[in-house]
């Protein structure tokens, strides 16, 4: 291990030097912008805040759909019973940052539609600063899907299909055209799409004797999607305006049995969603000084019904709007204070109107308001760096039942975050941080309606009463060369929100509910391996200058969770991540995912039968005329492992669960050529400034 170490860090060191540009790394980066190093983009940029994964190059993560890229992150974790969380730290979902405000089933239908050719990249920012909103909580996932507009119209076309095989052949497909380009007065953007999926999946609920309920369901999911933007250039100002639009149909066949009943049931869910989102960025004489002003609005409406075929009969009809109201202001600029110094400051005000239907009826009436302001210094001093930043928020939550008013929230909380940073060398640091957070309970754990399948024996709810998840946050890491890492990170929460399985008389709920205390301790390992290394040497290896995301080598990681329960004594889990990467001849890339976790250990109250989303993928990709075309033949979960067997404590029961995950597909893109002359010029057209180059119309 010593020797691999060594040998990594003395090949990076060599490849840093042969970048066409080399740049300390800050310690922050206050917006969630491109971040660029040199001229050429890295799969896996590994910054003290946060951790990168470029989609548009790497054809193991833009074969599929966003969950199926996702899924594939080392150090990602994609659970029925858990949501997603990465290194053990709980996600708030943002898209284009901005939070995208659906969550549970509606968000992973949403993600499981969305064709990961569409996305540019996702950014996992593991120490959120007092720039972010506290209610992020543990850590923020931002999915970036704009693209950068040229300085004349161009064209690509995405498509996208795959097939699987259980007991039925079942087909995804997806197309997608997105325009973009600049002349003198504005830059513009136009992505639309569309998404067919049908799926399978298999559930069942039992305990040692009785099967309570077993499951196969057949979806059939619609998706259609339209993102547009406009960039005003207004001298050194700018004005940013971007429109999204999502609708999808979820139907769905289920043939339920368990004891004492059998049934064969229709379900339908439709999801509409839009976001409007208008940015003015304020530019000075001194570049170092900023002012953004952001306004969004954000509205979601669903509507699930569930049919029972042999009678007819409506068994559900629920439903919910929300609207979500968000202006913030942030300024900044530099100070003459040690080496360098930037000092931040802003303030946030923003509104959800959340209303749940059952049956016509409005059973949960929810609003909360949130008011925020916060101020951070960043600075420099000799090879080390400091942030210490402060953000205070004030919330309201108030609403009622159809039985009863809720409990009213009236809190003001002030969070502080620390950061210290020693810069060994270049790009190369230890970072210790600390910083408190809040998790508001979101809708979807709040709505007391079902909208998921349920039968006599299994239902699910949502818990209008949740209070807020206070969150204390340590980590500590060590980084070298954006691809080689090692950390440990202790989060206390209180009053964590959490699923969880109760028995319900002689069947089964899954409910959402508070738990008091709640310690989580992650370590994550992440190291590169050229396999030059072992064919020529380590010194024949340091000879060569090359890109390493262009050379065969594996990432390796592996990471430790312990989730440490009041009630509950139980082990931790590991977890495993490999991804392989050869050049065969014709500049054909091979790439190979395995994922796979131990088993036995808690995961909040679910202890894992068989290990965490353990499969194998491989994908063939090249590129073709001129590099505009490239083509990808991918197999997802060769051997068909992937699966989810836990047991709920507290109960005898055991929850499993199998997705038709096994799939064989086709992706490609094509960049439609263009005459125009103006094409031969670099496309930096919507930032002058050169830290802001790779600026996308969607920040």
């Amino acid at each position: 291990m010593k020797y691999l170490l060594a040998a990594a860090y003395l090949l990076f060191s060599q490849f840093v030097t042969a970048q066409s540009e080399t740049t300390k790394d800050s310690i922050k980066t206050s917006e969630l912008k491109e971040v660029v190093v040199g001229s050429k983009k890295k799969s896996i940029e590994q910054r003290a805040d946060r951790t990168i994964f470029d989609f548009s190059e790497q054809s193991h993560l833009n074969s599929g759909s966003v969950m199926e890229g996702l899924k594939k992150l080392p150090g990602l974790i994609v659970s029925d019973v858990a949501g997603m969380m990465y290194q053990g730290k709980q996600l708030e979902v943002f898209m284009d940052a901005r939070p995208l405000n659906i969550y549970s089933n509606e968000l992973t239908a949403y993600l499981e539609s969305l064709p990961a050719n569409s996305i540019e990249k996702v950014e996992i920012i593991t120490q959120p600063g007092a720039e972010f909103p506290a209610t992020s909580g543990g850590a923020i996932i931002n999915i970036v899907t704009s693209k950068n507009a040229k300085k004349y119209l161009s064209a690509t076309y995405s498509n996208g299909y795959s097939f699987t095989k259980y007991d039925a052949s079942r087909h995804r497909f997806n197309n997608s055209v997105l325009l973009n380009a600049k002349n003198k007065w504005f830059g513009w953007q136009l992505q639309v799409g569309q998404n067919y999926n049908e799926g399978y999946q298999r559930t069942n609920f039992q305990n040692e004797s009785v099967v309570l309920s077993k499951n196969v369901t057949d979806r059939v999911n619609r998706f259609y999607f339209i993102k547009s933007g406009l960039k005003f250039d207004l001298k050194k100002d700018r004005l940013l305006v971007n429109y999204d639009y999502t609708t999808s149909n979820n139907n769905a066949r289920v043939a339920a049995a368990g004891f004492g009943f059998e049934s064969t049931d229709h379900s339908d869910n439709v999801l509409d969603r839009s976001d409007l989102a208008l940015n003015y960025q304020k530019r000075f004489t001194d570049r170092s000084k900023k002012l953004d002003f952001l306004l969004n609005v954000n509205s979601v409406a669903n509507n699930f019904t569930l049919k029972n075929n042999a009678g007819g009969n409506l068994v559900l009809d629920n439903g919910f709007d929300q609207l979500f109201y968000q202006f913030k202001t942030d300024y900044s600029q530099d100070l003459s204070f040690f080496d360098k110094t930037k000092f931040s400051t802003g303030i946030l005000a923003d509104m959800l109107a959340f209303e749940a239907q059952n049956q016509g009826q409005t059973n949960l009436d929810y609003e909360r308001s949130t008011l925020s302001a916060y101020s951070e210094f960043q600075s420099t001093y000799k090879k080390f760096d400091f942030i210490l930043g402060g953000r205070l928020e004030s919330y309201s939550i108030e609403g009622t039942t159809d039985t009863d008013a809720l409990i009213p929230f009236q809190q003001t909380r002030f969070f502080p975050n620390a950061t210290v940073q020693y810069n060994i060398i270049p790009q190369v640091f230890l970072n210790a941080n600390y910083n408190k957070k809040i998790s508001l309970p979101n809708t979807s754990a709040l709505n007391p309606n079902n909208t998921n399948y349920q039968n006599p024996n299994v239902s699910f709810f949502g818990n209008p009463n949740l209070d807020p998840t206070i969150f204390d946050n340590y980590e500590i890491k060590a980084s070298a060369f954006e691809y080689f890492f090692v950390s440990y990170s202790r989060s206390d929460a209180k009053n964590q929100v959490m699923n969880r399985i109760v028995t319900n008389g002689a069947g089964a709920a899954s409910i959402s509910e508070n738990i008091p205390q709640l310690t989580i301790h992650n370590f994550n390992f992440g190291l590169p391996i050229p396999y030059m290394l072992f064919t020529k040497g380590l010194q024949e290896t340091l000879k060569f200058d090359f890109n390493p995301d262009e050379i065969n080598f594996m990432y390796f990681y592996v990471g430790h969770q312990k989730h440490n329960l009041p009630d509950v004594n139980g082990k931790g889990i590991w977890f495993i991540n490999a991804m392989s990467q050869i050049v065969l001849p014709s500049k054909i890339k091979f790439t190979a995912t395995y994922n796979t976790s131990s088993t036995g250990g808690n995961y909040y109250y679910f202890q894992n039968k068989v290990p965490f989303s353990q499969q194998f993928d491989v994908t063939f990709a090249k590129k073709f005329l001129d590099n505009n075309l490239s083509i990808s033949i991918y197999a997802n979960d060769i051997f068909n492992t992937n699966e989810q067997g836990f047991n709920a404590l507290g109960t005898n029961l055991v929850y499993g669960s199998k997705n038709d995950s096994r799939r064989v597909g086709l992706s490609l893109n094509y960049k439609i050529p263009t005459k125009n002359k103006l094409a031969k010029e670099e496309g930096i057209i919507l930032n002058s400034d050169k830290k802001e180059s790779q600026t996308t119309i969607g920040n």
